[in-house]
């Protein structure tokens, strides 16, 4: 007698917007050629209707700006009341900050309104899995408005100290094309590693080329 073979059970996912129109599009794919069971909401509300009255879902989606959400409160909230499993937010173009905000208030994952229905599919499988999903372009956004900040904390002679470090001039050398005194050199060294939040000089040339300063 052979084993039957069972099929995998569909995830349940709850997305919840306020505009129709996406909505219906997102849970109509997901439904039917993604293979998952959607239960849609129109605000926070009626999303936690749903969860209390059906239990956790494997993939919660919200809005960022349904009624009900509030900011980041809403999405605690649901965090808290899917027990655990994961919680994902759809929004349009979000700040660094607020991305920030949002995967530091348990946020399994964004994803843009823009974001291709087949890759949002993947997205979800992608948080179901325990794993945290932002889109390239906002790794991208991030990288470069972490990027710019840090260029504006640095004055143009940090900058350019800073350039000096990353070819391996030590601080003598420094101060004769900069025409500086070695101890002035030394103290824009101390305020480049501040900054930068690095340990020591060759930490800070490491750091800064992470973030394509130099």
């Amino acid at each position: 007698m052979s084993d039957t073979v069972q099929p995998a059970a569909k995830l349940r996912v709850l997305l919840a917007d306020d505009h129709r129109m996406i909505l219906d599009m997102f849970s109509m794919f997901l439904a039917t050629s993604a293979s998952m069971q959607v239960s849609t909401a129109n605000d926070l509300d009626e999303a936690v209707e749903l969860v209390e009255e059906n239990g956790a879902y494997d993939v919660v989606l919200l809005d960022l700006n349904m009624p009900g959400m509030n900011g980041v409160s809403g999405l605690r909230r649901m965090v808290r009341l899917n027990e655990g499993k994961p919680v994902g937010i759809i929004t349009g173009n979000p700040t660094a900050r607020m991305t920030d905000e949002l995967l530091g208030s348990g946020a399994a994952g964004i994803v843009l309104k823009t974001t291709p229905v087949r890759s949002l599919a993947n997205a979800i499988r992608f948080m179901h899995a325990g794993e945290r999903y932002l889109p390239m372009e906002l790794m991208r956004t991030g990288a470069e408005q972490q990027r710019m900040a840090r260029k504006g904390e640095l004055s143009d002679k940090e900058m350019k100290v800073l350039e000096y470090l990353a070819e391996g001039r030590p601080n003598k050398s420094i101060a004769v094309e900069m025409q500086l005194a070695e101890p002035t050199v030394k103290m824009h060294v101390t305020a480049i590693c501040r900054k930068l939040g690095a340990q020591n000089r060759t930490q800070a040339v490491v750091l800064a080329r992470d973030l394509g300063l130099v």
